[in-house]
């Protein structure tokens, strides 16, 4: 299991910031999905159940925390760990998504490919540690 693939599903609207993110973590071994916009992305999560969300919270047609919200109401999807990538950086939005909404992490644009990298493998080595 240890050397599967991680699949993860990055929602964001701006083409650019998934080919970003993609090209930053398939060098580390990730497959990256991207979903253009929140509707889109809570699709492709809901059928591809990745191991990973990378989640925008500034979207035209659905916003993030919408989209984190219907995520976690659903059983389905609920156990899915959710990393936010946004450019919605002042503190108390992270304070909000850490320490209310209860995201695993909260990552300000823009950031280092390293940052980025970091924040995945932390998350994911949580979700694989024994409870």
């Amino acid at each position: 299991m240890a050397d599967q693939l991680k699949r993860l599903v990055y929602i964001e609207d701006e083409e650019e910031m998934i080919d970003l993110v993609r090209l930053i973590l398939s060098r580390r071994g990730f497959e990256v999905l991207g979903a253009n916009g929140g509707r889109q992305g809570l699709d492709m999560v809901r059928k591809e159940h990745p191991d990973l969300v990378l989640l925008d919270l500034m979207m035209p047609d659905m916003d993030g925390w919408d989209v984190y919200q219907q995520m976690k109401a659903d059983d389905s999807t609920r156990e899915i760990p959710v990393i936010v990538v946004t450019a919605k950086a002042q503190s108390i939005d992270k304070v909000l998504g850490l320490h209310i909404a209860k995201v695993e992490d909260y990552i300000a644009k823009p950031f280092s490919p390293q940052e980025l990298t970091d924040s995945v493998e932390k998350v994911l080595a949580r979700r694989q540690a024994p409870q």
